[in-house]
């Protein structure tokens, strides 16, 4: 049989991270576009007529469900509201689909263990959708960290911020609980970004405090994440800020500083590191799209049965502080994990 060369995808919802995604997935040598469904009438039709225009032959479906039983789909990417992520997510595997699911994967660790259980059952592949991480600029920090240069990993200071418009107050509308809030919405990304760098070493306790709306949603937040061995990370993220989106890494012998971890394919990305013995660099890296690039690595790994970069259980150790962070809030102390 000759190989297939492209992974057939659906999307189910037509949200407004759509606009960055569907042409990604178009845009993709081993990825096609089948179909999208919404629940919102005409939703769908005129996500795919904004987005993708050129597109010839894509599926309108009106309900997420019949997407799903649509033979010809073979992964799903999931743009749901976030209290949804994980219901959606065992559906599609329930029917044997690939899924991509935008972040958060879901509200508690036990529900990403069970989308691991089932998809181990139904042998398929699922990856939470931090695209950031598939930038070369976090590669080529990475790189630096190894090299020695900036001695040990010491400290990382992460800051994702921006005002929050009208068009985007649905973010807020609704507790923590249910999915509203800062903390599931960028505040993921803050500490995605601080766990990223400490490599492989669990959390120990994290510490955090944040102000509320009048629907029980955070709006702004900070707080620390104990790695042992006075290595530390602290996040900060906020509706309220200036638009931010930086991290910084200070070992024993030098720091490193992402400047726009959300650059975009139009962005020039720049890092900016230096030493105690004073070198000092700045370097600018070739314009990329994340979102196109974590298309095709999801498909490369489906399609010859490679590993995924963001495994589930890097999901499960985001979520669990998270969680941890959100508990530390309302009990006003330090929690302890592990």
């Amino acid at each position: 049989m000759p190989i297939q060369k492209k992974l057939r995808w659906g999307i189910l919802g037509a949200a407004r991270i759509n606009q960055q995604l569907m042409p990604a997935i178009v845009a993709a040598e081993n990825s096609e576009l089948i179909a999208i469904a919404s629940r919102r009438p005409d939703a769908a039709a005129a996500t795919l007529k904004q987005y993708a225009p050129d597109v010839e032959n894509v599926r309108i479906y009106n309900a997420p469900a019949e997407l799903l039983k649509d033979p010809d789909i073979q992964a799903v990417y999931i743009p749901l509201a976030t209290e949804e992520h994980a219901l959606w997510t065992l559906r599609a595997i329930e029917h044997g689909k690939h899924v991509l699911c935008e972040k958060p994967m879901a509200l508690s660790v036990a529900d990403i263990e069970i989308i691991e259980s089932a998809a181990e059952k139904y042998k398929v592949y699922v990856m939470e959708g931090f695209m950031y991480r598939f930038h070369p600029q976090h590669q080529r920090i990475q790189e630096i960290i190894d090299s020695g240069a900036i001695g040990e990993v010491r400290s990382v200071r992460t800051c994702f911020a921006y005002p929050m418009q009208p068009a985007r107050l649905y973010r807020i509308d609704r507790s923590i609980s249910q999915g509203g809030g800062a903390m599931w919405d960028i505040g993921c990304y803050a500490i995605h970004a601080a766990r990223f760098h400490f490599g492989d070493t669990p959390a120990q306790a994290v510490t955090a405090m944040a102000k509320h709306n009048e629907q029980g949603a955070d709006v702004s937040s900070s707080g620390i994440i104990d790695f042992g061995d006075g290595r530390y990370a602290q996040f900060n993220f906020s509706f309220e800020h200036a638009r931010r989106a930086e991290y910084e890494i200070i070992g024993t012998q030098g720091g490193i500083k992402c400047h726009n971890v959300w650059a975009k394919s139009s962005e020039q990305s720049i890092i900016s590191w230096q030493t105690d013995s004073g070198e000092e660099r700045i370097e600018s890296l070739e314009l990329a799209n994340h979102f196109e690039l974590e298309i095709e690595h999801f498909c490369d790994c489906v399609l010859n049965n490679k590993p995924l970069k963001l495994a589930l259980q890097d999901a499960k150790a985001n979520c669990q502080i998270i969680v941890a962070a959100l508990e530390s809030v309302e009990q006003g102390k330090t929690v302890q994990l592990g």
